[in-house]
């Protein structure tokens, strides 16, 4: 069994547990339940920024734990302070160390998209994203099937969420459709959690040109962001990057000035040519 297979394990059982203690009817009675949602995928297309989705990671099943005392206030805050498009938040308690309540705390504080990074295997989870505060939900292609992903969506879009379809094989490639809102390409192995930016290399011609594209974990350094924004993606999900310093939100801001800093030396030597 790989940490995958372990993860949907739990899941199956914490959704039982919270479908106990947490029915529909009491998630419907939450201040966001009828509160508006941000988009994602007009945020990612502000001219006015690079397309960063910042997140909030206490831990990970391959690095351990990255950042236990994480400030949730702050970190959220600076983000968008920094230029951040979106907000992340891992709400997985058991195997990330986040909590629904992560989510929430960072809503009360920003106005901006916040995607509910957690492992969406049950109808009752998109309603608890919304209770909480989310904009968008993550759906992974390698755990649903086809069918699971489209009454997901559905949904999802009832309830006025985006959805962030996450694909890992080509394999995966038929379960995108076109009322996914974003699609993330996870560039990070789950059989040796090996990070290799190629992935998104290869995703980017695979993919309708009028997907709107997201690439997740391994950018590390400002080229490879604005390689993979040449490459025709408009997102860019940063979370160990950040989330391993102190003050993941000053992380964060020199990062993107760096971005705009190459964007711009680009720029330049285009004209110059």
């Amino acid at each position: 069994m790989n940490i995958l297979d372990k993860i949907i394990e739990h899941k199956k059982k914490e959704v039982a547990l919270r479908k106990e203690l947490y029915p529909v009817k009491l998630l419907e009675r939450s201040i966001y339940y009828s509160s508006p949602c941000v988009s994602l995928k007009k945020y990612l297309l502000r001219e006015d920024k690079v397309g960063i989705i910042a997140e909030i990671k206490r831990k990970s099943p391959s690095k351990g734990m990255i950042n236990k005392y994480v400030d949730i206030e702050r970190t959220s805050i600076g983000y968008m302070q920094a230029g951040a498009s979106a907000l992340s938040v891992l709400t997985d308690e058991e195997f990330f160390g986040g909590k629904s309540e992560d989510l929430s705390l960072a809503r009360k504080y920003n106005y901006c998209p916040i995607l509910r990074k957690d492992f969406t295997i049950d109808e009752y989870q998109i309603i608890e994203a919304k209770s909480i505060g989310a904009d968008v939900i993550l759906l992974l292609a390698n755990v649903l099937n086809a069918q699971q992903i489209k009454s997901f969506t559905t949904l999802a879009h009832d309830l006025g969420l985006e959805v962030l379809l996450e694909l890992r094989d080509e394999e995966e490639l038929d379960k995108y459709h076109s009322g996914i809102d974003v699609v993330g390409v996870n560039n990070r192995s789950l059989k040796n959690f090996e990070v290799s930016l190629e992935q998104s290399y290869k995703f980017a011609g695979l993919l309708p040109s009028s997907a709107l594209k997201v690439s997740e974990s391994g950018i590390h350094q400002a080229k490879d962001l604005v390689d993979l924004k040449q490459k025709g993606f408009n997102g860019f999900l940063i979370g160990e990057s950040f989330m391993k310093h102190s003050r993941p939100e000053q992380a964060c801001a020199e990062f993107i000035k760096q971005v705009n800093d190459l964007m711009v030396s680009r720029f330049e030597n285009l004209k110059m040519n």
